[in-house]
């Protein structure tokens, strides 16, 4: 079994995730500021080099203004089509 971090499953949770920043409006810059840290750090989670554990995708989600929830329906649907 591939390792998660390079699955199309989470290709598709990236794509999710910088999706729901630019759908906000904002900036990696902007967003780093909301969640008290570095752009570098946001960068290096859209492109899948640091991963989010649940509390912190909590928190990307609160900052960009969607549940948690919606997230993941959105998420879900995406790996059905």
């Amino acid at each position: 079994m591939p390792k998660s971090l390079f699955s199309k499953d989470y290709a598709v949770f990236l794509e999710v995730l910088i999706e729901s920043r630019k759908k906000a409006g904002l900036t990696q810059e902007q967003l780093a500021e909301r969640l008290g840290t570095t752009q570098s750090v946001i960068s290096k989670c859209e492109r899948g080099e640091r991963r989010l554990d649940i509390v912190e995708l909590r928190r990307w989600c609160s900052a960009v203004g969607i549940g948690l929830l919606n997230f993941i329906v959105d998420f879900e649907e995406r790996l059905t089509e």
